[in-house]
C-alpha cells in the first residue's frame, strides 16, 4: 500500500460542497471496471496519463490508496473494493436519469414560430432533409407573424425576418435577403419585358404590404429610383400581405412582382419564375433563429438549430440564385 497516501489520511465528512471532483470519481469507476488505465482512458476518451492523475487526486482526497500493482496487474485495494459498489450504482443511476431525459426530450415536438412565407417557401420544402438528419425529431410549425412570448411557452424557438436585435435571447444569423423583379415566362413574353425596365410602363404590378413587409425592402417606386429610372407605374395589379402571395401571383401570370430571392429560389431554379430585367437589390433585414438561453440547452432545440445553421451555410449566395433566372440573349431579342 502507498504509505505516503496513508500518512495523509484524514477524516472527511462529505457534503455536496466538499465532494471530490466528479471527473476523479468517474475515472475511478472506469478503472475499477477494467483494472487497466489504458482501457479506462479509451472509455472516457482521455489519455491514460489523465486517468492516472485523476486517480491520484481521489486518493489524496480520501487519504487512502485505491489501487496497487501485483505482478504487473492493477488490483483494487480493500478501500477501493469498498468504494466500487456505491459509486457504480450512483453513476448507473445518473446514466439512467439522463437517458430517460434525453429520450423524452427528443420525443417531444419542437414548436417553431415562423412567418408564413418563410415557412411555406423555405422551411417546409426542407423538412425531409431534417427528417434524414434527425430521425424521430418532431416539429410543429406555427406559421404566424404574431408576437411570440418564448418565456411564456408560446414556442420553443422562432425564425424571424428582421434586424436581429432580440434582447435577452440566444440569436443566430441565418440568411441575408434581396429582391428582384420576377414574373412567369409567359407574362414576360406577353408584355415584352425582355427589352428592359423601360417596358414596365403600364404593366400590372404586384405590391407587397402587411406584416411581412419591411421598410428596408424597396417598393416599385424606390426600386426604380435605385435603378436610376423614372416611369409611370400602372394603377392595375394587386396588393398582397405576404411575400409568398407575391410569388404565387407572379407564377400565375397576374403581374410583375418584387420577389424576395431566398423565398423564390425553388421557383427561379425550376423556371416557374424568371427575372426579365434588373439586378438584385439587398435589403437591411435578414433571417435569424432565436430562442431563450434555457431552451437553447434542450436537445430537440439544439438539434433543430444545428440543422438550420447547416442548411443556411449550404445555401447559395443571392447572386448565384439570381443567375438561374433565365433571360434570352440579346441576339435572340433582336431576331424576334
Amino acid at each position: 500500500m502507498n504509505t505516503s497516501v496513508q500518512s495523509r489520511k484524514t477524516v472527511i465528512q462529505p457534503t455536496l460542497a466538499r465532494l471530490p471532483p466528479l471527473t476523479s470519481l468517474r475515472a475511478f469507476v472506469a478503472t475499477a471496471r477494467h483494472l487497466n488505465f489504458i482501457r479506462a482512458a479509451e472509455e472516457l476518451h482521455v489519455t491514460s496519463a489523465a486517468v492516472g492523475q485523476q486517480i491520484r487526486l481521489l486518493e489524496d482526497y480520501l487519504g487512502q490508496a485505491l489501487f496497487h500493482r501485483a505482478r504487473g496487474q492493477l488490483q483494487l485495494t480493500p478501500a477501493g473494493l469498498a468504494l466500487v459498489p456505491g459509486l457504480t450504482a450512483a453513476f448507473d443511476a445518473v446514466l439512467s436519469a439522463m437517458t430517460q431525459f434525453v429520450t423524452s426530450d427528443h420525443e417531444q415536438p419542437i414548436r417553431v414560430s415562423v412567418a408564413p412565407s418563410f415557412a411555406s417557401k423555405w422551411l417546409i420544402p426542407r423538412l425531409d432533409a431534417l427528417r434524414r438528419a434527425a430521425p424521430g425529431l418532431q416539429i410543429l410549425v406555427d406559421a404566424s407573424t404574431q408576437l411570440t412570448d418564448l418565456d411564456a411557452g408560446d414556442a420553443d424557438c422562432v425564425i424571424r425576418y428582421g434586424s436581429g436585435a432580440y434582447s435577452g435571447l440566444a440569436v443566430d444569423y441565418l440568411l441575408s435577403e434581396a429582391v428582384l423583379p420576377v414574373c412567369s415566362r409567359e407574362f414576360a413574353d406577353r408584355h415584352d419585358l425582355w427589352k428592359g425596365a423601360e417596358a414596365i410602363e403600364g404593366v400590372p404590378l404586384l405590391h407587397e404590404e402587411g406584416a411581412e413587409h419591411d421598410h428596408s425592402c424597396p417598393d416599385w417606386h424606390s426600386w426604380l429610383r435605385a435603378e436610376g429610372l423614372s416611369y409611370r407605374l400602372s394603377q392595375g395589379g394587386f396588393h398582397l400581405n405576404q411575400s409568398s402571395l407575391v410569388l404565387d401571383a407572379a407564377m400565375a401570370g397576374q403581374g410583375l412582382g418584387l420577389g424576395k430571392i431566398r423565398l423564390a429560389e425553388a421557383e427561379i431554379r425550376s423556371g416557374r419564375l424568371v427575372s426579365p430585367f434588373g439586378a438584385p437589390q439587398p435589403v437591411s433585414f435578414s433571417y435569424f433563429f432565436a430562442t431563450t438561453q434555457h431552451k437553447s440547452r434542450l436537445m430537440r432545440v439544439d438539434l433543430f438549430r444545428n440543422w438550420l445553421l447547416a442548411e443556411a451555410r449550404a445555401s447559395q449566395t443571392i447572386d448565384a440564385i439570381a443567375m438561374h433566372s433565365i433571360r434570352p440573349a440579346l441576339g435572340m431579342i433582336a431576331a424576334e
